[in-house]
């Protein structure tokens, strides 16, 4: 039933891939398709994939924390957690189902699952904090001269203020977890009341483990200051890498954009990343293609929706791929191993 819905999930964005790439070609149809077949091989193969690359310095957060309960936790597995964790994100609403597979194959990796759920909340918080401080910074930077150029980035600004409503309250539940457990006590009475749910007290139980388990494991970060510090940076360099890359295709199309350009690129790949808080769809399917092509076509000129195709190209379909492919292998590999151990 699962590797159905899945399959489903893949068909619904594919479709609305090619509904999105229609309304990005059909007005430059021929000058966008002559640009991306003119460039340069290594250039079209650099360009599609940066997305792994960036993919490829996410793994190294999952070294740096599961070092933590394996000493000798390898690059290749940790590299392996990111392209999966990748690969269900991408496949499910909201990234919804990424934490899953990543949960399974560092079970199967030799972590438990208690420590590989500790290694997803510090990994979370930490990505998290890092973007909003990341994106705060650009906010401040340019986000009022491009609000004067369009009605879009009001949109955006409520983005921005989901994803920093979500950290406040991450850590206002580490600071306060007494609070939000009797809050949730009498929403879920109240909710109870008119049958809005069948087991109030089951929320409340499975409520209360998962903020005592939260708070527990923040408290435990903040004192592992090296590792906070090692995964900032990583998360620094990945963040660079994803936000600059249409800057780097621009480049390699030969779009006339001066290296003084270079933080409007990075400001508006952060706003694009931001305004996916509101698309439910997997992968953002759709509404992230209108909101880039929407954005960039100041700086891009007619050769937007070229930029558009091989940056969702790069950072999604080619890492989704990888993800998926790099599944499969370790699945069969773990099962193969199971197979042995039984016999």
């Amino acid at each position: 039933m699962k590797n159905q819905k899945y399959v489903w999930n893949i068909v619904l964005v594919l479709a609305i891939t090619v509904i999105a790439l229609y309304f990005a070609l059909k007005d430059n149809f021929n000058t966008i398709v002559h640009a991306i077949l003119s460039m340069n091989i290594l250039s079209l193969l650099v360009v599609l994939f940066w997305g792994a690359l960036f993919t490829i310095v996410w793994g190294f957060v999952y070294v740096v924390l599961g070092r933590k309960y394996i000493p000798k936790y390898s690059i290749k597995d940790g590299i392996a957690v990111a392209f999966v964790g990748s690969f269900f994100a991408g496949i499910t609403p909201s990234s919804t189902g990424g934490q899953f597979g990543q949960v399974y194959i560092m079970k199967k990796q030799g972590i438990k699952v208690s420590d590989s759920a500790s290694i997803l909340w510090a990994d979370f918080i930490i990505y998290q904090t890092t973007m909003m401080i990341y994106v705060t910074i650009l906010f401040i930077l340019r986000y009022a001269y491009y609000r004067s150029q369009s009605g879009w980035f009001r949109i955006i600004f409520l983005g921005y203020l989901i994803n920093l409503a979500v950290i406040i309250v991450l850590y206002t539940i580490a600071l306060f977890p007494k609070v939000y457990i009797r809050l949730t006590g009498k929403l879920a009475k109240f909710m109870g009341r008119f049958k809005f749910i069948k087991d109030p007290d089951h929320i409340v139980d499975s409520w209360t483990i998962q903020v005592t388990q939260f708070t527990k494991e923040a408290k435990a970060l903040s004192q592992d200051k090296r590792r906070i510090i090692l995964c900032t940076l990583i998360n620094l360099v990945r963040l660079t890498l994803l936000y600059s890359l249409p800057f780097a295709i621009a480049l390699a199309l030969h779009i006339q954009i001066p290296m003084s350009k270079l933080l409007d690129v990075i400001a508006l790949s952060s706003f694009v990343i931001i305004a996916n808080s509101f698309i439910p769809i997997p992968g953002a399917s759709g509404g992230t293609e209108v909101v880039f092509t929407l954005l960039f076509r100041g700086l891009m000129g007619s050769l937007t929706g070229a930029v558009m195709i091989l940056w969702r190209f790069s950072t999604y379909h080619v890492v989704v791929f990888i993800g998926a492919f790099i599944f499969i292998i370790m699945r069969s590999y773990y099962d193969r191993q199971a197979k042995k151990e039984v016999s």
